[in-house]
């Protein structure tokens, strides 16, 4: 095995054990040259957690009602992650919701305890998890579900970028600084590659899996003349070029936001949009799915 074939091995390694739960065996030394590299397989990471979320609510929704197979999916999806980016997403709806100052909100946010607007912001972030996932469920559309991977992909994307565009709120101290220098290298572009092969991917994986699949194409054809709606194939090509884009407009309008109340971001602040980009992503999805028909 070659120098860098090891190197990419442990970065591999390291982003999975650090974003989730998988059980990669591996004896990994968090330094912050590995982390900076484990950034590349951000994406692989929410690829697969979005394949085992998905064939989760597939199998659920096979023998339960929509929305109790959604809350099971659910629990499994946050298992898998180990609750760290709903963490900061309570952690810095305590703080920003507080609206102190600035020195305040980072003192709250760095608070183990959590407060009420974390409470209230964790639920209703679940609540609209939930009843998304009873959304896709309740279609039955699985052919699909090569898409679905896209939010947790694209969202753990964003949380690379957002690492390299803005400054560490907190200055030398907190989670965030072990990335430092990481918009200086090629990482972040690596990432965005993997993101876009990872997409490219899943939408041929769909166009596959309707073709072979779905209904009959000259009946879908005919009931595109007949009621007007769209053709089925302009869901897949509309999914793979708005997913990403969304991502890109939300989370830099988001993090914008946050860095000019907190004068940068933290690790908090990254776990917690990517919670939003995700619920956001799945809306998105959702809404392209009633447009569609599907």
């Amino acid at each position: 095995m070659t120098d860098l074939t090891h190197q990419r091995k442990h970065a591999a390694a390291a982003a999975f054990q650090f974003l989730s739960r998988f059980p990669v065996k591996m004896q990994i030394d968090f330094v912050p040259s590995l982390l900076r590299e484990s950034v590349v397989f951000y994406p692989l990471v929410g690829a697969t957690i979005g394949i085992c979320v998905w064939l989760a609510g597939a199998l659920t929704g096979a023998v339960l009602p929509a929305f109790p197979a959604a809350v099971l999916t659910l629990t499994i999806w946050v298992w898998l992650t180990g609750g760290l980016h709903l963490d900061g997403w309570m952690d810095t709806a305590d703080g920003l919701l507080s609206y102190r100052t600035r020195e305040r909100m980072l003192e709250i946010m760095k608070d183990s305890r959590v407060g009420a607007m974390g409470v209230i912001a964790c639920v209703l972030l679940l609540m609209m998890k939930a009843a998304l996932i009873a959304d896709f469920i309740a279609r039955g559309n699985w052919i699909y579900g090569a898409l679905l991977i896209l939010p947790m992909v694209w969202s753990r994307w964003f949380m690379v970028y957002a690492i390299s565009a803005w400054p560490n709120a907190r200055g030398d101290d907190g989670l965030a600084v072990l990335f430092k220098g990481l918009g200086e290298r090629k990482e972040v572009q690596r990432a965005r590659s993997s993101a876009v092969g990872l997409t490219l991917l899943a939408g041929v994986i769909t166009f596959v899996a309707v073709w072979i699949f779905g209904p009959d194409i000259g009946t879908a054809d005919a009931m595109v003349s007949s009621l007007g709606t769209l053709p089925w194939w302009l869901y897949p090509v509309t999914a793979v070029i708005v997913v990403p884009f969304a991502c890109y407009i939300i989370g830099k309008f988001v993090a914008a936001r946050i860095s000019e109340r907190l004068g940068g971001l933290t690790g908090d602040t990254y776990g917690a949009m990517n919670e939003l980009l995700e619920a956001a992503l799945l809306t998105v999805l959702s809404v392209l799915q009633g447009l569609f028909w599907l």
